[in-house]
This record gives C-alpha cells, structure tokens and sequence, in this order.
C-alpha cells in the first residue's frame, strides 16, 4: 500500500496499527486481516471484469414437437 502521510513511500502493518495491538501482540492478525482484504478487492476487481464483457450466447428457442410425438408443425 502507498502511504499519503509518509511521502509515498510503502507503509508496513507495524506503522498503522492502533497501539493496543502492539501492546497485545496481534501484529500477526492484522497482517492476515490485510491480506485478506487485498485478496477480496482482487477477487471483486476480476468479478467485476467478468460481469462487464458481454459473453451471453443465444442458443435460439428449442424445438419440442418431434419429442412429444407431434410431427406436424401446424399443430
């Protein structure tokens, strides 16, 4: 991530967390927590990709009369 407050420059988990969770050690939690929020925007990010392109294919209307015995197409 790119901070603003430090110049631009690449900030770290430690430089972020709320002080409670150095004191309570939870360094390691809020790094898995970050991952995975990076994870998700990535994954919305593709599924979002995937809904915009228009990938529908039109596979016309069935036709069901010689299936249900009715060879005639006027019937």
């Amino acid at each position: 991530m790119v901070g603003a407050a430090n110049g631009g420059a690449a900030s770290t988990s430690t430089d972020r967390c709320p002080p409670p969770a150095k004191e309570q050690g939870w360094l390691g939690e809020i790094a898995t927590i970050e991952a995975s929020l990076a994870a998700t925007e990535q994954k919305t990010t593709v599924m979002r990709d995937v809904a915009a392109r228009h990938t529908t294919v039109h596979l016309g209307m069935p036709d069901f009369r010689s299936s249900a015995g009715r060879l005639d197409p006027e019937l």
